[in-house]
């Protein structure tokens, strides 16, 4: 049957059903916006709702307590990560109350206490207590809740649908073509013509092999390059200690309870506790591990005696030995009994204010965090009888497409909210995430309600035939072929290909090698790929997407190198003649630290038909906008078109 095509026109498209993209769906119905559908591949997939850790957090002003907090300051801490645009800087601060307070009226049980003061704890980068959770399912509570709005103000999901292209004429979004994945016995698409799109993705989690992200998650960053959407800040992703069965982060109470790290062999055997190979005193060991629990991302500035010596250990045993990792919570590190009397103040303090100084580790986790071994029960992990395995993985990319402060990409109408916006820089507080996803939304919605709508949306026949030749030639890649399909077999090597190359460890020799093979398999991608059954469609366009986000990223990384960039955030750049970060470590981990020229530029990246165009520019500054009271309601006013302050005027 031959493929095809069917058309509908919706002014506004969120892509993502994600907390992002749910918020950016009912903020715009909020502000009046009705021409509106949010576009799903599968409504109960992605990164909100299928990832977490011990308390998934969520990162805003300080709501209790004495420590003074401000809007200001916070924009200043999001600001000091380096390579972070003020502006947005400045709105994820001054609104992470706002959203923070909507998701509470909307459900979402954040904690407070019998005077109503939402409490809070210090998160990985943060100097206050700014941090709040509702526990392991933090994202996941926060998408159900939005959900339950938008379903509440009947705004139309298209489910099953994956995007596949972006049709950009001139700069300007003209419109979406999906996959309609729902159908397995012939290719059916679907062409629909949009003025605004709101990517609500995530990051392009597909790249990696070793990853914490859901196997649901993929991504679409590939799609957004495609169209001429700038990257900004790719080579700045985080990586951490994560375990495989299930993919979850084993941060926060996870390691400040002092689990043991056991190595074996492929089959299981031969276990032993191999980092007290390299500490001689089991108290610093017990201090270090201690310190992963909010200082879990790997951290090159953390490899020097810190804490991320622990990443480079296990990455060592896992990669370059070939063995297994587990974490024991039955047993003690190091020694039968923790010594907590002899632990340094920072640890010693936590663990006794937490009531956990006493018994394993599993006892301790219990204590502290009782959800955090519910979790790993539920999914046929008794932490109190098994160990768990774990490696270094991918999760989180802190870079992703470039924005200015209204959300909206270098190609008009096209926003960008979530993972798959590059709002972070070089190192952020723990929980950024959520609440960046949360104001980019409102920032997005606010500008199409105020400001889009007003003006009215048109497009010629020859827009409408330009994407529609467009359309065709994508839609032409599905096409079933004689023999085995060789799908699976290319989507692995290209995942173990980015996470070889491009993953915590990275020196350009390999980096160009990767970004070769990738070009190659870009160009011969219509021939060299093989599918024999339409189920196999979805896949098929993933994988283009994956490789063409793949060069985009190797490309970025490769020009950092070249611009004398070192080791900075979650990635370790090796060189020959840098310093060895531990004695018994290998030669491979002798690196440079970045020196922080580069920590006041960001690196844009554009893919163009000849390929990848790269700049540099000066972060934007945080703005110091006019706070008079008068000037500030009379310049609302005009942007919101309110006619007068009086009422009934």
């Amino acid at each position: 049957m031959a493929s095809v095509l069917r058309e509908r026109k919706v002014r506004t498209l969120i892509v993502g059903t994600g907390a992002a993209g749910y918020a950016a769906a009912v903020r715009l119905h909020q502000y009046g916006v009705r021409d509106l559908a949010i576009l799903a591949e599968n409504v109960e997939a992605g990164t909100s709702r299928n990832t977490g850790s011990d308390k998934q957090t969520y990162y805003k002003l300080s709501l209790a307590g004495k420590e003074a907090d401000g809007v200001r300051s916070m924009a200043e801490d999001l600001f000091r990560g380096q390579c972070v645009d003020g502006d947005l800087a400045l709105c994820e601060a001054s609104l992470s109350a706002r959203c923070f307070f909507y998701l509470t009226e909307l459900g979402v049980p954040f904690p407070d206490n019998e005077y109503g003061e939402y409490i809070g704890y210090q998160t990985d980068h943060d100097r206050g207590r700014r941090a709040s959770s509702v526990g392991p399912y933090t994202s996941r509570i926060m998408t159900e809740c939005l959900e339950r709005e938008a379903g509440a103000r009947q705004i139309p999901v298209l489910d099953h649908m994956q995007m596949i292209q972006l049709l950009v004429r001139e700069e300007k979004v003209e419109g979406v073509l999906c996959l309609d994945t729902g159908k397995t016995d012939h290719g059916e698409f679907a062409l629909i013509w949009c003025e605004n799109v709101v990517l609500a993705t995530g990051g392009p989690a597909g790249m990696y092999h070793d990853s914490v992200y859901p196997a649901s998650q993929l991504g679409s960053s590939g799609i957004a390059f495609e169209a001429g959407i700038k990257g900004k800040n790719l080579t700045e992703w985080q990586f951490g200690m994560a375990s495989l069965k299930p993919r979850w982060n084993v941060s926060g109470t996870y390691m400040q309870a002092l689990p043991r790290f056991i190595s074996t062999d492929r089959e299981g055997k031969g276990e032993r506790e191999f980092l007290m190979e390299y500490f001689e005193d089991p108290v610093r060991l017990q201090y270090l591990t201690f310190l992963k629990g909010y200082q879990w991302p790997f951290d090159s500035g953390k490899i020097f005696g810190g804490s991320s010596l622990i990443d480079l250990l296990v990455y060592q045993e896992t990669i370059l030995k070939g063995r297994r990792v587990f974490l024991d919570f039955q047993h003690n590190p190091g020694e039968e009994t923790v010594a907590f009397e002899k632990l340094p103040e920072e640890a010693r303090e936590y663990l006794r204010s937490a009531g956990a100084c006493f018994g394993t580790p599993i006892e301790r986790l219990l204590h502290m965090n009782e959800p955090a071994v519910s979790f790993y029960l539920e999914h046929g992990v008794d932490l109190r009888r098994e160990m768990l395995e774990i490696a270094v993985c991918v999760q989180h990319n802190n870079g992703g497409l470039s924005t200015d402060c209204r959300w909206q990409t270098n190609i008009e109408g096209i926003f960008a909210a979530g993972e798959v916006c590059g709002s972070h820089g070089v190192t952020r507080p723990g929980g950024t995430a959520l609440n960046a996803g949360q104001v980019g939304a409102v920032r997005a919605a606010e500008y199409i309600a105020f400001v889009k709508m007003k003006k009215p949306w048109e497009q010629t026949e020859e827009v409408r035939q330009f994407c529609k030749r467009k359309a065709e030639k994508r839609m032409g890649l599905l096409v079933l072929s004689e023999g085995k399909s060789n799908l699976g077999e290319l989507w692995r090597a290209a995942g173990l290909r980015m996470s070889r190359a491009a993953g915590m460890i990275r020196n350009g020799e390999e980096l160009e090698a990767a970004l070769e093979e990738t070009a190659g398999q870009l160009q011969n991608f219509e021939t060299d790929v093989r599918i024999n059954d339409y189920r196999q469609g979805g896949m098929l366009y993933h994988l283009l997407d994956m490789l063409i986000s793949q060069k985009v990223y190797l490309s970025a990384m490769l020009d950092y190198i070249r611009h004398g960039g070192g080791s900075r955030g979650s990635a370790l750049y090796t060189c020959p003649d840098g310093e060895k970060p531990e004695e018994g470590l290998p030669e491979l981990y002798r690196c440079r630290l970045d020196d922080g020229r580069l920590g006041g530029m960001i690196q844009e990246i554009r893919l163009l038909p000849e390929g990848c165009r790269i700049t540099w520019r000066q972060v934007r500054p945080i703005p110091e906008p006019d706070c008079f009271f008068e000037t500030g309601w009379k310049a609302f006013r005009e942007r919101r078109g309110l006619e007068s302050d009086l009422p009934g005027a």
